[in-house]
């Protein structure tokens, strides 16, 4: 993963720093608050209503913090959740025992799941549960290739100054591919070229309100014309 330190965020929950790149994996004003807000509230939730059975792609599992609290969520909503998250460069389970996310929700049912979460083979999907199917995909993003697949994508991606080849035409239009017809992708960045890239590939763009310590973050839909 490089060098990287571990740091407390504004709502007291773990995040990481990556001196490598000079940014960090979740937001300083709440790494739990992000996830909720983002990837939770503003998709999960949003095909909830309509459907049960959700495939969601992760671009960043990071540390897997994004998949941890779908999980949760999954649980709390009766879905039943097929979950690929993508990392080129995964943290290690001796990392992912010093992060404190699992005081931020109800473990008593499953106490070991975050670890689980961390130790389970790359590149093989394994059913957690009955509700949650996992495959933790080790590549670059970049090398991704899927088409008509998922239902979500959460796009959590350094942000575009530390690595703009992950914002730009050839890999929104992956993403494009990659969705389900009216399937949705949600990020924290609302940069103007970026969306309007998206726009370009073929995505209709919303600005949501965004967490705390941003004025707004993206969801972009797939919609096909009749």
């Amino acid at each position: 993963m490089g060098n990287s330190e571990l740091y407390i965020t504004e709502d007291g929950s773990h995040s990481i720093f990556s001196q490598e790149y000079g940014v960090s994996y979740h937001s300083k004003f709440g790494a739990f608050t992000e996830t909720q807000h983002v990837f939770i509230n503003a998709s999960l939730r949003f095909k909830a209503v309509l459907q049960k059975n959700i495939s969601i792609l992760e671009i960043g599992f990071g540390t897997g913090l994004n998949a941890l609290v779908t999980f949760f969520e999954a649980k709390k909503r009766n879905l039943e959740i097929k979950y690929v998250g993508v990392e080129a460069y995964p943290i290690s389970v001796e990392q992912a025992k010093e992060l404190n996310y699992s005081s931020f929700l109800d473990l008593e049912i499953n106490p070991d799941i975050f670890l689980q979460l961390h130790e389970i083979s790359w590149n093989s999907p394994v059913q957690l549960t009955n509700q949650f199917k996992i495959e933790k995909v080790k590549k670059k993003f970049e090398s991704i290739d899927y088409n008509n697949h998922f239902d979500i994508i959460y796009f959590d991606a350094f942000a575009p100054e530390a690595q703009p080849e992950l914002w730009n035409e050839e890999m929104m239009r992956k993403m494009y591919n990659a969705l389900l017809p009216d399937g949705i992708l949600v990020t924290y960045c609302a940069k103007g070229v970026v969306k309007r890239t998206m726009k370009k590939v073929g995505f209709t763009v919303e600005a949501l309100p965004g967490p705390p310590g941003k004025r707004e973050m993206t969801r972009a839909m797939k919609i096909l014309s009749l």
